[in-house]
């Protein structure tokens, strides 16, 4: 599965990516990076609109739009898997008729037992935003406001990804994103081998969601971490 991600990019960048997108690169947005992604918060999705291709920021974990009560009530599918998307019922509307890609900086898996986790960030080798293959749904809350909200397609790991998981996002190439997109592209582009990834541990507290959502540092190998100088400690604290 995928439970936590990063989107941590420029305007630039995103807009690069993108193309083409229905806004011209100027004037750009003032985005805010964000490195620990959890579920049930906002993500970026890239959706092709009437006009072209465009972004919008939506709830991440997939609410049909027959669901009944409260959006607390809602299980946040926050994953598809590959091999029921077009027969689930939760899914295969969304997938003939709303895909979406899911931009993203990295992703984190763990790995060890339930109760000493080792937590892990994969990006792709040359640093590039990575392409998530999504679905995406509108539901109306009690209160009649519309709700957006998108899950990642995942697939069976590859041999580089299985030394850490059973299952990674399916990927996109970018020749592949249109036809993905006007729902033209069958499954078979999202068994394509992902781009070549890499991986580091990083620090422990990304076991707890929602830390570090706005720090870099969350992201960042433990051993960089270490090796950057400590701030002596003040007066009061030596002991």
């Amino acid at each position: 599965m995928c439970g936590r991600c990063s989107q941590a990019y420029t305007w630039r960048e995103i807009y690069a990516f993108s193309q083409p997108l229905t806004e011209p690169v100027s004037p750009a947005r003032n985005l805010q990076a964000r490195y620990n992604i959890g579920p049930t918060t906002t993500i970026d999705i890239i959706v092709k609109a009437p006009a072209g291709r465009e972004i919008w920021k939506v709830r991440w974990g997939l609410i049909p739009p027959w669901h009944k009560g409260t959006i607390k009530q809602a299980v946040p599918h926050i994953n598809a898997r590959i091999e029921g998307v077009d027969t689930n019922g939760l899914f295969k509307r969304a997938y003939v008729k709303n895909r979406c890609i899911i931009p993203a900086s990295g992703f984190y898996e763990w790995t060890g037992d339930e109760k000493n986790k080792t937590p892990h960030f994969i990006s792709a080798k040359d640093g590039a935003i990575l392409a998530f293959a999504g679905i995406w749904e509108r539901w109306r809350d009690e209160n009649g406001e519309e709700i957006i909200s998108a899950s990642i397609i995942t697939r069976d790991a590859n041999d580089w990804m299985s030394k850490i998981h059973t299952r990674m996002p399916a990927m996109l190439h970018p020749n592949d994103f249109e036809a993905w997109l006007d729902g033209s592209a069958g499954k078979e582009v999202l068994m394509r081998p992902p781009p070549e990834l890499q991986e580091w541990i990083v620090d422990r507290r990304m076991n707890k969601t929602g830390v570090g959502d706005d720090d870099p540092a969350t992201a960042a190998p433990v051993e960089a971490q270490a090796s950057q100088p400590q701030e002596a400690p003040a007066q009061g604290d030596l002991f």
